[in-house]
C-alpha cells in the first residue's frame, strides 16, 4: 500500500471502530515503512529516537520522533499482535508476565504512532487537522482496549449533582474522555491525550473542581502516549521533552495527586525522580493492575 492510500485511510476516522481496525492499519503502515521510506534519521541527542522521511509522494516530509525501543517492526508484528489480543481476553493471567505486559504497551504505542506518523504526511497547513484526528483516534483506541478487558467505559458528559446544606440544587454537566460507572454510579473518570503538553494543568484542575463541586472523592486518572517532540533543523534533528516536570510535581504536592498517570513512552526522569516515579507508570499497569480498583 502506498503513502497516499495510507494517509487517506488515517484521515477517515470511521475506519477505526475496532481494535482490529487499528491493527490492520498498523500492519499496512509497517509494511510500507519496511522499504518505502526516503530515509530514517537518527536523533542526535537521544539516539533511540528515529524520524521517518517520506519520499516524493510525501513531499519529503519528516515525521514525529519514533522510539525504536518501543516501535515494533513488521517482522515481529504478527507475533506481537497475537500476544496482545490474547492478553486482552486474559488480562488477569499476565500480572506476573513481564514480557507480555511489555508487548501490550509496545503494540499500543506502535498502532498509535503508525496513525500519527502517517498523518505527518499531511501538508503543514493541515497540521491542526492532523493533531485533532490523531488525538481523537488515540482516545477511541484506549476506550476500545478498556472495554475489551471487560470494563464498561464511555465518553461524554456526566451530570454532577450540586448539593448545598444537604439539598440538591441542580445538576452540572461535565465532559470526560473516559467515564467508568458501576451500578449506575460514577466510579472513575479519565483523560486521554497523546501528550500532556498544554493539557496538564487542566487535568489536575478538573479533579479539584469535580470533587469540590460534588463533595465526592472520585478517582481521576490520565493516559498519555508520550511527551517528546522534534527539535533542530535537518540533518541535525534531535528531541525535546514536552513534559512539565515542575508543574506536575507542584500540583501533585500542593494541590492533590492524580489517581494514576500512565505513559506508553516514559521519559527518563519519570523513572528516577522520587516524586515522579511514584506517580507515573507504563500503560500496561493501568490495564493489568490499577483500573480494577476504579471499577
Amino acid at each position: 500500500m502506498n503513502l497516499a492510500k495510507l494517509l487517506k485511510w488515517a484521515c477517515e476516522k470511521s475506519r477505526f471502530t475496532t481494535i482490529e481496525d487499528y491493527i490492520d492499519f498498523c500492519n499496512e503502515y509497517l509494511e510500507f515503512t519496511h522499504d518505502g521510506l526516503q530515509a530514517v534519521i537518527v536523533s542526535k541527542n537521544e539516539n533511540h529516537y528515529r524520524f521517518y522521511q517520506y519520499g516524493k509522494d510525501g513531499e519529503y516530509s519528516i515525521t514525529r520522533p519514533i522510539n525504536s525501543n518501543l516501535m515494533i517492526t513488521i517482522n515481529d508484528f504478527g507475533d506481537a499482535k497475537k500476544s496482545f489480543l490474547y492478553a486482552l481476553k486474559h488480562i488477569h493471567e499476565i500480572i506476573a508476565d513481564k514480557d507480555t505486559r511489555d508487548r501490550v504497551n509496545r503494540i499500543i504505542y506502535t498502532c498509535q504512532q503508525a496513525v500519527g506518523a502517517a498523518l505527518d504526511a499531511l501538508p503543514a497547513e493541515k497540521s491542526n487537522t492532523a493533531r485533532k484526528i490523531n488525538g481523537d483516534l488515540f482516545e477511541r483506541l484506549i476506550r476500545l482496549i478498556i472495554a475489551a478487558i471487560g470494563i464498561p467505559v464511555r465518553e461524554g458528559t456526566v451530570r454532577l449533582p450540586i448539593i448545598a446544606d444537604g439539598e440538591e440544587l441542580f445538576k452540572m454537566s461535565y465532559q470526560h474522555d473516559l467515564i467508568i460507572e458501576k451500578d449506575g454510579t460514577l466510579s472513575a473518570v479519565g483523560s486521554v491525550k497523546t501528550s500532556s503538553k498544554d493539557r496538564l494543568d487542566k487535568i489536575f484542575v478538573d479533579k479539584f473542581l469535580h470533587n469540590r463541586l460534588t463533595g465526592f472523592d472520585t478517582p481521576h486518572f490520565a493516559v498519555f502516549l508520550n511527551d517528546i517532540q522534534r527539535k533542530g533543523r535537518e540533518p541535525n534533528y534531535g528531541v525535546n521533552s514536552t513534559f512539565l516536570t515542575g508543574h506536575f510535581k507542584g500540583y501533585t504536592v500542593k494541590l492533590h495527586p492524580l489517581d494514576g498517570v500512565y505513559y506508553c513512552d516514559l521519559r527518563p526522569n519519570m523513572q528516577t525522580d522520587p516524586i515522579l516515579k511514584t506517580q507515573i507508570k507504563t500503560l500496561d499497569c493501568l490495564l493489568v493492575d490499577d483500573i480494577w480498583r476504579f471499577s
